[in-house]
């Protein structure tokens, strides 16, 4: 059996289980307040380019969304997001259970745009009802998109440029962010992401990590008060090195960046086998997720042999499936998909 569901099914990449046993015995501080965690705050601050940076870490991607989105937020505001974003498709409410609305917007291939921002927000405001009614608070975009899409260095300044036309803390969530990053033809890097945006995060759980997320804040006023509410929300680890470890081994000789490409490299070979084989992509991904419209028939039976993740139904014969590639996927298992296939 082949799987290629997700890009979470493997544990951690090698040299940080080497470094999580090589350090098991030590005794640390918790909760961050460890070297480790001093030491990975350093090199991602020196990664974005922004020395100032104030950077927390916790353990998974839903739990950070509704920490940020919660610290970012009055009681009275919502998060604009795409109608498929991640917070507004699949995170079973934990943004609304924080009691903050998810403000959605139509997408054009997984990815909003500064207009459709403009609008809603000039709409709103020209409401004479606007005091009852949730108000944008932020926005929230995520770099790959639930598509796989990714947005160029132009539309990420334009989305923040009217983001701070109405004042609203531009967030982005970079769960998958090595593999945006490494995309083909992708022109974003961490520097850009760090002077564009008020706070995002660098994805640990889908990129080589056993799990874990790096918060960074690129203006600590917007910090004050996350550690505590970290606590508040469950999200602060007390044996906070582990994360610490972690994030320092990723951001050494570039290993993050590097085996973010490895994901991509892989995900484009199969793209192009299924392109070759007649295979018709339902998007046009650029990284490590690619979406394939099979037959109903041949989707049944191929999962016999290979498991893959459903994405949504085409029409009553045909259903959209993803294939998603890792840092750890092996060329062998893709020579053995691409054979299936």
């Amino acid at each position: 059996m082949q799987h290629f569901d997700s890009d979470y099914m493997e544990g951690a990449h090698p040299a940080i289980l080497e470094k999580l046993m090589e350090t098991n015995e030590e005794k640390t501080p918790g909760y961050g307040t460890d070297a480790y965690c001093a030491r990975a705050r350093a090199l991602i601050r020196e990664a974005c380019g922004c020395p100032e940076a104030e950077v927390f870490f916790l353990v998974g991607g839903t739990q950070t969304n509704a920490t940020i989105i919660d610290a970012l937020l009055r009681s009275t505001q919502g998060a604009l997001a795409a109608d498929t974003g991640h917070i507004a498709t699949h995170e079973a409410g934990a943004i609304e259970a924080s009691g903050h609305k998810v403000i959605t917007i139509p997408h054009t291939l997984g990815k909003i745009d500064a207009e459709a921002i403009d609008s809603l927000c000039t709409t709103f405001y020209a409401d004479a009802n606007y005091e009852h009614m949730v108000e944008p608070g932020l926005v929230y975009i995520s770099h790959p998109t639930e598509y796989g899409t990714i947005y160029s260095l132009s539309e990420l300044k334009a989305i923040s440029d009217v983001a701070r036309k109405f004042k609203l803390p531009l967030f982005m969530d970079g769960a998958r962010l090595g593999y945006g990053l490494a995309a083909e033809g992708a022109d974003l890097a961490l520097a850009d992401i760090a002077r564009l945006c008020d706070v995002f995060y660098i994805g640990g759980t889908k990129v080589g990590a056993l799990f874990g997320e790096a918060v960074v804040f690129t203006k600590p006023e917007l910090a004050k008060g996350f550690f505590t509410l970290m606590k508040q929300h469950g999200a602060l680890l007390a044996k906070g090195r582990l994360l610490g470890i972690q994030f320092e081994t990723l951001f050494t000789e570039n290993r993050y960046l590097d085996i973010s490409r490895h994901a991509i490299d892989m995900a484009m070979k199969l793209k192009a086998a299924l392109i070759d084989a007649g295979y018709a992509l339902h998007i046009d991904s650029p990284t490590n997720q690619q979406f394939v419209v099979l037959d109903n028939a041949r989707m049944d039976d191929l999962s016999k042999q290979v498991s893959f993740g459903f994405w949504e139904a085409l029409d009553a014969d045909r259903t959209v499936v993803r294939f998603a590639t890792s840092w750890a996927t092996r060329e062998e298992d893709v020579d053995a998909l691409i054979e299936l296939l």
